[in-house]
C-alpha cells in the first residue's frame, strides 16, 4: 500500500489578486485568495474576482463536474490557472514533483475564493459531496489546440494523494 503524501494546504493570501499571482509565479507555490459573497434578499453576487489579472491572452471558461469524479493530473509550462468554485465543492490537489510537495483545499459555496496555480505544478479536482460542482477558471493563456500547454498524468500517476474525503 502506498503510503500517504504530506499534504499542506495552500498558503492563504490577503493580497489583492494580481499581487498574489506575483507571490504564486516568484515562489512557484499556489495561493488561496478568500472572497467574500455580496449577500442580500435578492440572493448573492460575487464581484470583481479576477481584477487585476484578466488579459487578452487569456481565456474564461466553465466546468461542471459530477459527484464522485477526480479530473487530474495535469500541467501547464506559461499558463497560470485561476480556480473558483461557484457551485457544489472541490477537493484541489496540486503538487510539485521537484520538490516532492502537495497542497490541498476544499473550495466553494461554503469557502469562497480563488485558488492560483502556477506552472509548472501539477493540479487537479474532486468533488467532494453528492452534488455536481460547478468551476469558473480563467487561465492565462487561451487554448491552442495545435500546440496545447498541457501535460497530462492519471489521477494515480502520484500515489498516496488523497482524492478521497478524509473521514476523521
Amino acid at each position: 500500500m502506498d503510503q500517504p503524501m504530506k499534504i499542506s494546504a495552500p498558503p492563504t493570501s490577503s493580497l489583492p489578486l494580481d499581487k498574489a499571482f506575483e507571490t504564486a509565479l516568484d515562489t512557484r507555490t499556489p495561493q488561496f485568495v478568500p472572497t467574500t459573497h455580496f449577500t442580500d434578499d435578492r440572493g448573492w453576487s460575487l464581484m470583481n474576482q479576477m481584477q487585476g489579472v484578466l488579459n487578452a491572452q487569456g481565456q474564461i471558461n466553465f466546468s461542471m463536474q459530477y459527484p464522485g469524479v477526480v479530473k487530474a493530473w495535469h500541467r501547464h509550462t506559461l499558463q497560470t490557472d485561476f480556480w473558483m468554485c461557484l457551485v457544489g465543492h472541490l477537493k484541489v490537489g496540486v503538487y510539485d514533483q521537484e520538490k516532492d510537495q502537495a497542497w490541498s483545499i476544499v473550495i466553494g459555496e461554503k469557502r469562497p475564493g480563488t485558488v492560483i496555480i502556477p506552472p509548472p505544478l501539477w493540479h487537479g479536482a474532486a468533488t467532494v459531496g453528492p452534488t455536481p460542482a460547478g468551476l469558473l477558471y480563467f487561465v492565462t493563456h487561451h487554448y491552442n489546440p495545435a500546440k496545447p500547454d498541457e501535460e497530462r498524468a492519471a489521477y494515480d500517476a502520484f500515489p498516496g494523494f488523497p482524492w478521497q474525503v478524509e473521514h476523521k
